[in-house]
């Protein structure tokens, strides 16, 4: 399985950007943990984390300081598959399908969580499903779009997603 992770945080209108290893996380404390160290060591109570799976799913956490992760995965069947899934899901109260025996074929995506955490940088909550459940879009297109939309997508290009 292949994941990439990375996280963002603004520094007035200058973001900062790392890859980040979810691979011993266990809780999504320990991913906001990780993405607030990261934001107020550059000087902001924001961080954005981007998380991109197999070509087959992303997941979306914003994390500020002394407020809940919001959370968004674009198919939370992802769950079942995927440890770093399953950790994000605790944070958006996600109603987790039951896997069927048909689960093989994975005809459309399920997205799940909190669609306006990205409100303030230009993407609604209708858009972010569309994009979640569009038909060709790959995961990656739809951070890259984030990245634009929130002033990072250099950032992004360079790390190689």
């Amino acid at each position: 399985m292949s994941t990439f992770a990375a996280v963002f945080a603004p520094n007035g209108k200058t973001w900062r950007g790392a890859e980040v290893e979810l691979d011993d996380v266990d809780l999504i404390d320990d991913v906001t943990d990780l993405m607030t160290d990261f934001a107020l060591e550059r000087g902001s109570e924001l961080a954005l984390l981007l998380v991109e799976a197999d070509d087959e799913w992303f997941a979306l956490v914003r994390a500020e300081e002394d407020a809940e992760p919001r959370v968004y995965l674009s198919d939370v069947r992802a769950v079942h598959e995927h440890v770093v899934a399953s950790v994000l899901s605790e944070a958006g109260g996600m109603v987790v399908p039951q896997l069927s025996e048909s689960a093989g074929a994975r005809p459309n995506p399920s997205p799940d969580g909190d669609g306006r955490l990205l409100t303030d940088f230009g993407i609604t909550e209708e858009e972010l499903h569309s994009l979640s459940a569009g038909g060709g879009i790959l995961p990656s297109d739809v951070l890259a779009v984030v990245a634009e939309r929130a002033g990072f997508a250099d950032l992004l290009d360079e790390m190689g997603i």
